[in-house]
């Protein structure tokens, strides 16, 4: 029987297969690595494993972008066109979650990465994926926030308009139809 954070074995041949298909249709993320390689990291590490799972399931449609040779980590981001279907309508943390009187979200983007077993993209993350291709043309996503920044009650998000990559700005507890947050993850 599965724990709660490992995949049963019925879903985790049809995800794996789903991830390699995902990796060779889009040789320009990970130009250079290996899918052989990234399967023996993904079949050793039954947790993380489940965590690409969870970034499935919420329609992130994860992918390898990147190779920390000093770690020897593969390095997994969203990468579904638009932001995430299944994180949306979430302000930004606990904190922002309580101060709302009224109309308060399901969840928060913090607790909800940290259930998932992932990070939140940072400003720099965000504008790597972009060199990759064209995400949130129509939507935009949660950035991991600077204390200095949030402790002025704001919170980050980044969204590709007009050619370029803005990040922009809100008060932590807004929340949007059109506004999730993309993840990393290290395996």
């Amino acid at each position: 029987m599965a724990t709660k954070k490992e995949l049963l074995p019925e879903q985790q041949e049809p995800f794996l297969e789903t991830l390699k298909s995902r990796f060779d249709q889009n040789p320009n993320r990970h130009k250079g690595l290996e899918w052989p390689k990234v399967l023996v990291k993904l079949q050793a590490n039954s947790e993380k494993l489940w965590s690409l799972y969870e970034m499935e399931k919420t329609e992130g449609e994860p992918n390898v972008v990147g190779y920390d040779a000093k770690t020897d980590e593969y390095i997994f981001y969203d990468c579904a066109a638009e932001s995430p279907k299944g994180r949306r309508s979430l302000c930004y943390d606990q904190e922002a979650l309580a101060s709302r009187k009224a109309n308060k979200p399901k969840n928060n983007v913090i607790d909800m990465a940290n259930s998932m077993g992932i990070e939140l993209l940072d400003e720099q993350e965000y504008k790597a994926l972009q060199k990759l291709g064209t995400f949130d043309a129509k939507t935009s996503s949660w950035l991991k926030t600077p204390d200095s920044i949030r402790s002025l009650g704001g919170a980050i998000f980044g969204d590709f308009r007009f050619g370029r990559v803005f990040i922009y700005h809100n008060g932590a507890q807004s929340y949007y139809a059109g506004r999730a947050f993309r993840g990393s993850l290290r395996v």
